[in-house]
Order: structure tokens, then C-alpha cells, then sequence
């Protein structure tokens, strides 16, 4: 990545994340319930939530709500795709990579919807993650492979004018907030 597009991500990772964290302070509202609906039409799926971590929107209890397996991502490596370890609500955790609370043991799961966390998102479908590209690197590898449902979730105000990106970056299929759901064309 070349020296101009990282300081455009990194000034557009600082607006998200203030935006993301008043957001925070203000509460995420409706958003788990609008989760768990759209993914009520996904049941019996394999699907991969996240643990929240600091001002992320907290998307657990839609995770808990979901009747099918529910896994969590684990990451490898660095330049690695993540892989994703069987979560219920209740499992024996431990601290993985990053400080991401990840389940101590359990089955790994091959998901086919995925609740994408992210720091800024646009209207295209584009979102900002944290820079070390394990979402797109495992979203590219999971949609060779079979149809993935790649739903960002987040706080509306992380809505930014224009996500910089470069060829690896990967869209998403919808976004949900606490404003609604948002779905993007991939065709």
C-alpha cells in the first residue's frame, strides 16, 4: 500500500473511531434486535459473531439468539485468514491475539454468514476495519469457496463519506445499525 492511501486510511480510522465512541456512550438502541432478525432468515446457517471489544457495537445477544452453530473468529497469524472456533453463550474463554477473548477449546466451524466488525463504513459497502486485512483475506478465501452472507455491524454514526480502498478489499452484503439495515448489490 502505498504511502498516501495508509495516511488516508489512518486520518479516516481516527474520525471513525471518535465517531464510534460517542456513538457508544449514546447506546446501541435497536441494533441486536434488528441483528437477530435478519438473522432469524439464516437459521440453521453456520454463523460467525465476534466478541466486542472496547467501543465495538455489542452483537451477542443476536449471536445467542441464533438456532444454528455459532462460532467466533480466531487469528493464526499475521497475513493469515482468521478461522472461526464453536461459541455458546456461557463457554470457557480465553484471551487470543489482540486481547479478542476467543472460546478455550471447541470445533471449528466453516461459516456461511459472518457479522463483520468494523471501524467506518461507506455506502457502497465498504468497510474500514482495523488494518490488518484478516476479514478481507478470509471473506476472498470463504467466497471461493461457497456463498458467504457478509453483514457489517456497527453504529450509524461510523458511517463515513467514502472508504478509501485498494483491489483486496472485500464489500459487504448489508450493514446493520441502529438506524436500520442496508443491503448492498454485489452483482
Amino acid at each position: 500500500m502505498d504511502a498516501d492511501l495508509t495516511s488516508v486510511k489512518a486520518a479516516a480510522r481516527k474520525a471513525a473511531f471518535a465517531a464510534r465512541k460517542a456513538a457508544f456512550a449514546a447506546g446501541q438502541g435497536q441494533a441486536a434486535e434488528l441483528l437477530a432478525d435478519v438473522l432469524a432468515g439464516y437459521r440453521g446457517q453456520a454463523l460467525a459473531g465476534y466478541m466486542p471489544m472496547r467501543t465495538e457495537i455489542d452483537p451477542l445477544p443476536a449471536m445467542a439468539a441464533h438456532q444454528g452453530p455459532v462460532a467466533v473468529p480466531v487469528i493464526m497469524g499475521k497475513g493469515m485468514a482468521l478461522r472461526f472456533r464453536e461459541w455458546t453463550p456461557g463457554c470457557a474463554m480465553q484471551e487470543g491475539e489482540f486481547g479478542a477473548w476467543v472460546p478455550a477449546e471447541g470445533a471449528w466451524v466453516e461459516p456461511q454468514v459472518l457479522i463483520v466488525p468494523l471501524v467506518g463504513f461507506d455506502a457502497r459497502g465498504y468497510r474500514l476495519g482495523y488494518g490488518g486485512g484478516f476479514y478481507d483475506r478470509t471473506l476472498e478465501g470463504l467466497r471461493a469457496r461457497h456463498k458467504v452472507l457478509a453483514v457489517g455491524f456497527a453504529f450509524a454514526a461510523q458511517e463515513l463519506p467514502e472508504v478509501p480502498i485498494e483491489p483486496t478489499d472485500q464489500r459487504l452484503d448489508m450493514i446493520i445499525t441502529e438506524a436500520g439495515v442496508r443491503s448492498f448489490s454485489l452483482g
